[in-house]
């Protein structure tokens, strides 16, 4: 027992190193200055050029490291989108669960198939028509009772305007 809790920790604390680190890369490689060393990598090769008669060795060497950059970057960044993806669903979860007028079919939504997903769509887009129909921005309606809600707003704006 006590060897799979030190495993754990271990795993976790790698894990966390391994978050760390690649969060400060993405967040490196996305600056204005690794665009500019970049840049200044690629105009340093292009001088170089004449140096070394433009040979394959030459072309090799840029071809190389730009390859090895590309690929170890598209790992990190996924992983650093991961982990954001995963913590904005989270929020969103709460806000859903924490509502009550909010459908609860909407939590972990992502894990729907397309198809399940481009029903739920159809509800939605029936909901903008039904307000588009009010012309009132701050009336809102929940996938659950969008015919039932309508109705009453409905009736009870006709009534204040008898009155």
């Amino acid at each position: 027992m006590a060897t799979k809790r030190s495993r754990a920790n271990k795993d976790l604390k790698t894990a966390r190193l391994f978050n760390k680190i690649s969060a400060k890369l993405t967040h490196a490689s996305g600056s204005p200055l690794a665009s500019i060393l970049a840049l200044a990598l690629i105009v340093g090769w292009a001088i170089s050029g004449p140096l070394f008669g433009f040979s394959d060795t030459w072309q090799l060497v840029i071809n190389t490291t730009t390859t090895i950059i590309t690929f170890l970057m598209v790992f990190i960044i996924q992983q650093t989108q991961n982990k954001d993806t995963i913590a904005i669903h989270m929020k969103l979860n709460e806000l859903i669960a924490c509502h009550e007028k909010a459908s609860n079919r909407l939590v972990d939504i992502e894990d729907l198939t397309e198809e399940e997903l481009n029903v739920i769509k159809k509800y939605y887009t029936k909901l903008s028509r039904l307000a588009e129909k009010e012309k009132d921005l701050h009336s809102s309606h929940s996938l659950d009772e969008a015919d039932e809600n309508h109705e009453q707003k409905s009736k009870s704006t006709k009534k204040g305007l008898h009155a």
